[in-house]
């Protein structure tokens, strides 16, 4: 029981130092991750359409 109990004590020494993020941290950043995925994404389309291109021209 006695070792439950250090647990218990260790997890909230443990929860009290964790340090949350700013609301303009997060916004920052779900900004930037938006806004990377969205060019992945537009990177991605055009590798596609280009190779779609190449491979029709190549099989036609």
């Amino acid at each position: 029981m006695k070792k439950i109990i250090d647990y218990i004590k260790s997890v909230r020494s443990e929860w009290f130092k964790i340090v949350w993020p700013s609301r303009d941290s997060v916004i920052r950043a779900t900004i930037m991750i938006l806004t990377f995925s969205a060019l992945a994404a537009l990177f991605f389309f055009l590798v596609d359409g280009a190779l779609n291109v190449i491979v029709g021209w190549i099989f036609k």
